[in-house]
């Protein structure tokens, strides 16, 4: 196995042990990207001189630790590649959100969780392509080039951070950040084969991260294991002076907590979410999973969310007013890309707007700006928020009983490039099971639980706020009963360049 298919905690031991350099895993993850970029598309730019510094900067840091016998002090994200998706503000390198309104935009800072990542040594690779403004679910909706995922390059790896999740699953990182407001991590992670976490909300700081919906978004990790999933959230979470919003909550010892040995779980199945736009074969294995969580000790009951029917609908209207309120800002005279031929305040901004949007940002800015306006603010958005709270009363009465909540991370696998690009309704949907954790604020991860002709598929587990120590410990039952089989693509698949 090369070592840019191996996983951080594999990698961790390795330089811990002096038996491979960091500066060795960077050109094995670059070698990669040399090999298979052309084809995956993973991408929107990369920081190739900026990783080997940071690189031989790790292996210095490693080696005095070493002579010091203070192994123990050092971040097993020591000296790990890592790409962290393009609308997570970086320091001198561009963040442009996959759109043309920011393609030139070099923050001047780094957003809190790029900072704490860089603070522990880890090295970053670059930034990694997206739906624009992270409003998608395929990476199709990108201004510089569609994504491919790596186990088929016909097909979509997920959005909107199918950037990261495609970098991961190919190898051309050995882990990655995405930002998940309706299930933009764990959909990607499931189509990709991989594991991918929302946290609770309040959890992880968003500051520097650019905004969709502020009271939905969260970033979380996403890697080829559980292990590696509770060194990175470990590595971000916890409380940010610069962002009000995030809690003062502590971060317990999510790696610790993995080596438990109890297996005295209560896990809730929904009636609502096996419903018959759910593919066949994944509901059959999730049906699997579930009887191999039963079969490794534990108890399996079955729970009601009477109102997640209206959870779509929800989620698309605040998320939409949110996002129409946030990207206000983009107007190309404070901020954004500005046209050029425009003249007057009004004409520039409409102009650059429009020209600086691409079509699915400006439909949802659309339905937002319409859900928000003074007649239509207690028809659509109030009884939105009011929904919400019954979601959310749901969820809370679920997880009183239970320890998590299990269902599909999707309705269907990765799905063809193009196949859902004239049907925005159907590439919404693709959030069915996804969206009820961000409006709950619950934390939720995606584990691979098996194929199906030949793709990844996998099982959402929604856990209690701030537990995810508990999570991660179901997660892992989970990875070790049936998520073996799925976690890297076939490589011959990657072998050869086609054209994007």
């Amino acid at each position: 196995m090369k070592l840019c298919d191996m996983t951080i905690h594999e990698l961790a031991a390795l330089l811990r042990a002096g038996e491979v350099t960091s500066t060795e895993i960077t050109e094995s993850v670059f070698d990669r990207i040399d090999q298979v970029e052309e084809s995956v598309g993973a991408y929107v730019t990369t920081a190739r001189d900026q990783a080997f510094e940071q690189a031989a900067a790790a292996d210095k840091r490693l080696l005095q630790a070493r002579k010091r016998g203070s192994l123990s002090d050092i971040s097993p994200l020591m000296g790990i590649p890592l790409a962290l998706k393009d609308n997570i503000c970086t320091r001198g390198i561009r963040t442009t959100c996959a759109s043309k309104m920011l393609a030139d935009f070099v923050p001047p800072y780094d957003a809190t969780v790029a900072r704490r990542l860089g603070d522990l040594g880890a090295v970053i690779v670059g930034k990694t392509n997206m739906d624009e403004f992270a409003m998608g679910s395929s990476t199709e909706n990108s201004a510089f080039h569609v994504t491919r995922n790596p186990w088929d390059f016909e097909r979509v790896p997920g959005g909107s951070s199918g950037g990261s999740a495609a970098a991961v699953a190919a190898g051309e990182a050995i882990g990655a950040l995405g930002t998940d407001t309706g299930g933009s991590v764990r959909q990607p992670a499931s189509f990709c084969g991989l594991v991918g976490l929302k946290p609770t909300y309040a959890r992880v700081s968003r500051y520097g991260v650019v905004a969709f919906s502020s009271s939905l978004d969260q970033v979380g990790p996403i890697t080829r294991d559980v292990w590696d999933c509770a060194i990175m959230l470990r590595a971000i979470a916890g409380r940010d002076e610069r962002d009000a919003t995030s809690s003062p909550e502590p971060v317990p010892d999510y790696c610790g907590s993995l080596k438990e040995t109890d297996r005295d779980f209560t896990i809730g199945v929904p009636s609502e979410f096996m419903h018959s736009g759910l593919d066949s074969g994944i509901r059959e294995l999730i049906d699997n999973a579930v009887r191999a969580l039963e079969d490794a000790g534990a108890r399996i009951v079955e729970v009601s969310l009477p109102h997640s029917d209206y959870a779509i609908a929800v989620y698309y209207l605040i998320a939409t007013a949110e996002a129409s309120s946030n990207l206000a800002r983009m107007d190309g005279i404070r901020y954004g890309f500005r046209a050029e031929d425009a003249h007057g305040v009004q004409a520039v901004i409409r102009q650059s707007r429009s020209e600086g949007f691409g079509p699915e940002v400006k439909r949802r800015i659309m339905l937002g700006t319409h859900a928000l306006s003074s007649k239509h603010y207690d028809e659509y958005y109030l009884k939105a928020l009011k929904a919400r709270t019954l979601i959310l009363g749901d969820v809370k009465e679920v997880l009183e009983k239970c320890d998590c909540i299990i269902s599909p991370t999707s309705p269907t696998v990765a799905f063809r490039i193009g196949e859902k690009l004239d049907d925005p309704v159907a590439l919404y949907l693709m959030d069915v099971y996804t969206t009820i954790a961000n409006l709950s604020g619950m934390p939720a991860v995606s584990v691979p639980c098996g194929t199906l002709k030949g793709l990844p598929v996998g099982a959402q587990l929604i856990g209690r706020a701030f537990d995810e120590g508990t999570l991660f410990r179901i997660a892992h039952l989970l990875e070790q009963a049936c998520g073996e089989s799925v976690k890297r693509p076939p490589l011959e698949a990657m072998k050869g360049g086609r054209d994007r």
